[in-house]
């Protein structure tokens, strides 16, 4: 065995093995009515306890790109206005993208943590460091 492969051996053994793993992250579809003028998010807590965020960051990214005003009401969110479920689809998969998603290994376990007035993209699978833009 050269050096180089014993390098490498050891260096994939000081790896958390977390990295490893080949699952993919899929969380729940949002449950979406829409009656009136509202829509409701019916498994709102569902799906924020999937993606480990805080129920408000989340919340206030929706408002912004829906450019309407939002409530939680015990375990469902409701929006002003009428949004059909493909938009909160692919709103949710935006943020699991920019504030979720590590994009260095491409892994769910990630935690956001704010020093100064940046906030970082913290994994802990593999260590990676990004900062992320501000809600």
């Amino acid at each position: 065995m050269s050096d180089y492969e014993k390098m490498l051996k050891r260096a994939r053994e000081q790896l958390p093995e977390k990295i490893f793993e080949k699952s993919r992250f899929e969380p729940p579809k949002p449950q979406i009515a829409i009656e009136g003028n509202r829509t409701f998010f019916k498994n709102w807590h569902q799906v924020v306890s999937a993606i480990h965020r805080d129920e408000n960051h989340l919340l206030k990214f929706l408002t912004k790109e829906l450019a309407t005003s939002a409530t939680i009401e015990g375990q469902r969110a409701v929006f002003a206005g009428k949004h059909s479920r493909s938009t909160m689809i692919d709103l949710i998969n935006r943020y699991l993208k920019e504030f979720v998603i590590c994009p260095e290994c491409h892994k769910p376990d990630t935690h956001i943590v704010k020093e100064d007035r940046i906030s970082f993209l913290v994994c802990e699978a593999c260590g990676a460091r990004t900062s992320i833009k501000s809600v």
